[in-house]
């Protein structure tokens, strides 16, 4: 059992994993997440027509607003299996309500990796029974590297806030490094609170975080079938309830919100064979709709994102970018900035090119662009577009 000294972990969860060779022996595969008391549960879910079984289940069971636990498997997506699919995850599901002695009902089931192959069920059964009765023996980082698939390390963050005077813990884990556009991304992320609220409420929150957070990152424009972000509330940090009514509830969303926000960026440090961390803030839009668009137009091109890899300030590929996004634009009106250095200034060159070309070799890139044409405003993460991308994904599936 690993220690857990740097993360606060929210009161009434347990942790266990297992290894059941699931892609390849050597590592463990399996996480389970339980919470000792019936938890309020929201969930998203990628908006991709094509959805894995355990996205469909868990569609259908996070309308009840109520659960108590989470078994997640990673290298093998149990995506695209048909009818098959639906009866594995049904059974995973089974299978681990029946360990844990509560309602299948109450058991979420999430799939991480290669789309298309079946579950390898008899290696996961004799393994399920493991996982129950190695409940508190792993710690929050041992879940976060079992769901792993190409991370290259895990994801998690704490925070803690004062509510009604009770200490409310927020702790969330979350995999995810390429296959990553919008509505979701190739994600999965549970998030744990102690926080006593109302399902209506906890939905809310969880609507507004994601919207800022993991639908504003964009590795390579591909969206997953797998998509699920899952709010698990237990209830015992003693605060009083929090309703869509209740003051506390900003208190609450904000902080989910800022915790979503670090677990995407987490995402987009981790892209694959990534070398470069960028942010790409469209200003004076004519609307936040507008400057959403444009800034995805940006982050998603495939010259934008060679271009920062090469440290080459390019920003005609930025331009072409914003012209045929369909957004209201005007050329010369259009202000580019790389890393603080006026690069395009009312759709002419500045002259700075080789200026933003040495600020461009920074880890970190930050690209603005202001329009000058209303208030809309909007930010979106990615990340550059190296070779090593390409070999990570030349060979997923050997």
């Amino acid at each position: 059992m690993k220690k857990t000294k740097k993360y606060s972990i929210p009161k009434g969860f347990l942790f266990a994993t297992a290894e059941a060779a699931i892609k390849r022996p050597g590592r463990k595969d399996l996480a389970l997440i339980y919470s000792e008391q019936e938890s309020v549960v929201a969930g998203m879910f990628t908006t991709n027509k094509v959805k894995a079984a355990p996205v469909r289940l868990d569609m259908k069971r996070a309308k009840s607003g109520h659960g108590r636990a989470i078994v997640v498997n990673s290298g093998n997506a149990n995506a695209c299996t048909g009818k098959q699919g639906m009866k594995d995850a049904l059974e995973m599901a089974a299978l681990t309500a029946g360990a844990l002695k509560v309602k299948p009902s109450g058991v979420y089931v999430c799939s991480t990796g290669v789309i298309g192959t079946p579950l390898p069920m008899e290696r996961i059964r004799p393994k399920i029974a493991e996982l129950a009765h190695a409940l508190g023996k792993a710690a929050i980082e041992d879940a976060a590297e079992a769901i792993m698939t190409t991370d290259t390390f895990p994801k998690i963050v704490s925070k803690r806030i004062k509510i009604d005077g009770a200490t409310v813990t927020f702790t969330g884990i979350c995999k995810g490094a390429g296959m990553i556009c919008p509505n979701m991304a190739t994600m999965l992320c549970f998030i744990l609170t102690d926080a006593r609220i109302e399902k209506a409420a906890l939905h809310t929150a969880l609507k507004g975080a994601v919207q800022k957070s993991f639908n504003r990152i964009t590795i390579d424009g591909d969206m997953s079938t797998n998509d699920s972000v899952l709010v698990m509330a237990s209830g015992m940090a003693g605060n009083e309830p929090i309703t869509r009514k209740s003051r506390s509830l900003a208190a609450f969303t904000s902080a989910l919100a800022s915790l979503t926000y670090e677990l995407s960026a987490m995402i987009v440090r981790d892209g694959e064979g990534a070398s470069k961390f960028v942010e790409v803030e469209v200003r004076n839009a004519r609307s936040d709709r507008d400057a959403e668009k444009g800034a995805f137009a940006i982050a998603n091109s495939m010259l934008v994102k060679t271009a920062l890899c090469g440290n080459d300030a390019n920003w005609g590929r930025l331009m072409a970018a914003l012209g045929h996004s369909g957004v209201a634009m005007k050329e010369e009106k259009t202000d580019i900035v790389l890393n603080g250095v006026k690069v395009a200034s009312k759709g002419i060159a500045t002259g700075k090119d080789m200026e933003a070309n040495e600020r461009l070799k920074s880890r970190d890139i930050k690209i603005i662009i202001d329009l000058h044409l209303g208030k809309g405003t909007a930010k979106v993460l990615t990340c550059d577009l190296t070779g090593e991308y390409v070999k990570i994904n030349a060979a997923y599936r050997t």
